[in-house]
């Protein structure tokens, strides 16, 4: 089965206000949730399944970036 998958990433240099994934609050699902919709309407060719995720990366000076991805996160 094929499943639409939208995804909302946030980038941040580090993790003193918590991590990126934890800026995506309620107001932001909302959102991104409304403007899926929209867009599953107006695409004749999209999975019967929906899911959301999130793309988390820290990145640290002099460091790699840490990337973490959250399948199904709202």
């Amino acid at each position: 089965m094929v499943t639409s998958t939208f995804c909302e990433v946030k980038t941040r240099a580090g993790t003193g206000f918590g991590s990126p994934a934890e800026a995506v609050g309620w107001a932001k699902a909302r959102k991104l949730r409304t403007l899926a919709g929209r867009w599953l309407m107006e695409s004749p060719a999209h999975g019967a399944e929906v899911r959301f995720d999130v793309v988390s990366i820290v990145r640290r000076r002099g460091e790699a970036p840490r990337v973490t991805h959250l399948r199904s996160a709202f």
